[in-house]
C-alpha cells in the first residue's frame, strides 16, 4: 500500500454537529423544531446547545453594560440579554428527551461550574467545552472526575502553552482518551485565509494515540472547507445551525440554514466513500466497460 493510501485506510465515518446553540432565540418550541429539522432534513448526528450561568461568568460591570450591538440584543443589559437565551436545566431536560424522540444525540457546551454540574447531570454521551472556557481548570477537573461521557474541547484562542496544559491535566486525570480536541478559528465569521486548516494534521500528529480524536468547528461562510477539515484528518465536524441567517442574533450570520447543513452532511459522507483505493486492478464497474471498449492488440 503506497504511503498516501495508508493515510487513509483507518479513516473512520464523520460525525456531524449541528451547533444550535442560542440560536433558538430562547424559544423551547424554536429549539425543538431545529431538533426535528437537524434530524430529519439535515440528517446530522448530533445537535448542540449552550448553558452559561451570567451572573457567575460577568462582573457586575459586563452584566449591567448594553449589549455592544443593540441591534442584536434581546434585554436592556448584556446580562439581560444573555439571561433571555438561557434555558434552564428542566428545559435541557425536555430537549434531551426531543432528540430521543427524533433519534439524534443531545450535547451542549458548557461555559462555568455551573452549568458543568447541571449538564453533566444529564448524561449526554459529550459535553464540550467552548475554546472561551478551556482555561477553566477547576471545570476541566470537575468533568475528567465527575463525567463518565467524553469531552470535546476547542482550541480557538488558544496558546500552545495553554494547549499543552490542557493534556497535562486530562494526562492526570488519565481521561485524554476520552478528550476530543477541536480545531477552530474564534470569529464570527471567518474568512478563509482563517481557517488555517493545517492546524489539523499538526493536532494528529502530535496527538494521534493520546488523545480519542481531532475535530474542526467551522465559523466559516459555505460548505466546501468542511470537506478539507474531514480530508485533513478531522473526524467530528461542527457547524453552527439556524433556521433564517437573517434572525436577530450575533451567531446567525456564520450558521448554516437547513439546505446548507444538508449539503455538509451529503458532502461529508460522500467524502468518506470516495476516499478509498481501489480493492482489485479492474473494478466490478469496470468489468463490462473493458469488454466493451478496451483495444486489445492483436495476437
Amino acid at each position: 500500500m503506497n504511503a498516501i493510501a495508508g493515510n487513509y485506510q483507518d479513516l473512520q465515518d464523520p460525525k456531524i454537529v449541528a451547533e444550535i446553540g442560542c440560536n433558538h432565540l430562547g424559544d423551547v418550541e424554536i429549539a425543538e423544531k431545529m431538533i426535528r429539522t437537524a434530524s430529519e432534513y439535515c440528517d446530522v448526528d448530533y445537535v448542540k446547545f449552550q448553558k452559561r450561568n451570567p451572573s457567575e461568568l460577568l462582573s457586575p460591570e459586563q452584566y449591567n453594560q448594553p449589549h455592544p450591538n443593540p441591534a442584536n440584543t434581546y434585554g436592556e443589559t448584556y446580562g439581560a440579554h444573555r439571561e433571555f437565551l438561557e434555558f434552564d436545566l428542566d428545559t435541557h431536560r425536555r430537549l434531551v428527551e426531543t432528540c430521543k424522540r427524533w433519534n439524534i444525540g443531545y450535547s451542549c457546551s458548557v461555559w462555568d461550574m455551573t452549568s458543568a454540574r447541571e449538564i453533566a447531570s444529564l448524561e449526554p454521551e459529550f459535553i464540550k467545552i467552548p475554546s472561551a472556557s478551556n482555561t477553566h481548570h477547576d471545570m476541566l477537573r470537575f468533568l475528567c472526575d465527575s463525567f463518565g461521557g467524553d469531552v470535546h474541547l476547542s482550541l480557538g484562542m488558544t496558546t500552545v502553552e495553554e494547549e499543552e496544559a490542557i493534556l497535562r491535566l486530562f494526562e492526570d486525570s488519565g481521561r485524554t482518551g476520552s478528550l476530543v480536541l477541536y480545531h477552530t478559528t474564534s470569529g464570527y465569521p471567518v474568512p478563509f485565509e482563517d481557517l488555517v486548516l493545517l492546524e489539523i494534521p499538526r493536532l494528529k500528529e502530535k496527538y494521534d494515540g493520546v488523545v480519542g480524536s481531532i475535530g474542526f468547528s467551522g465559523h466559516h461562510l459555505g460548505i466546501f472547507a468542511d470537506v478539507i477539515a474531514f480530508t485533513l484528518g478531522a473526524r467530528w465536524v461542527e457547524r453552527h445551525f439556524t433556521l433564517d441567517r437573517t434572525w436577530k442574533g450575533t451567531d446567525h450570520a456564520a450558521s448554516l440554514e437547513p439546505e446548507g447543513m444538508r449539503r455538509v452532511t451529503r458532502d461529508l459522507r460522500n467524502a468518506r466513500k470516495v476516499l478509498a483505493v481501489k480493492p482489485q486492478e479492474i473494478l466490478d464497474i469496470e468489468k463490462p466497460q473493458r469488454d466493451k471498449l478496451k483495444w486489445q492488440p492483436s495476437s
